[in-house]
């Protein structure tokens, strides 16, 4: 198992770990099994994306804020009920599959890292490799 430590740098962004990710699996030794993404931030979040288009990370963060707009009244204690919100939208983990060891992305595909409520200092990924 590996864990990324990671500083953000703005409010909301999408930062692009897949190659953090494909060295886990390829340091791992695993030839055949599954890579599990995993982010214990409720803020935060681990997706797969398009990842041949630096525009449409930012296509994705003003869709995000339409869809759940932080100057909306919450009910949520505190100012960032849209991080979590948007957290809960994309999703915490993801699996790839491991073949000849190696993480089987699709060709445009990327794993992702969305910050909803930065800057933060330290964000964690959990990189989990399993043999199956």
């Amino acid at each position: 198992m590996k864990t990324l430590t990671f500083p953000t740098s703005h409010k909301t962004q999408l930062m692009d770990i897949s190659n953090e990710v494909r060295e886990a699996v390829i340091t791992s030794g695993i030839k055949e099994g599954i890579c599990v993404v995993f982010t214990p931030h409720t803020t935060g979040s681990v997706f797969l994306f398009e990842n041949a288009d630096p525009n449409l990370r930012r296509d994705m963060l003003t869709a995000l804020t339409k869809i759940v707009p932080a100057d909306e009244k919450y009910t949520h204690i505190g100012d960032n009920a849209a991080a979590h919100l948007k957290s809960a939208r994309m999703g915490a983990s993801v699996s790839i599959p491991v073949h000849e060891g190696r993480p089987m992305f699709g060709k445009w595909q990327g794993v992702f890292f969305g910050e909803f409520d930065g800057p933060r200092q330290a964000r964690e990924v959990v990189i989990k490799v399993i043999a199956g």
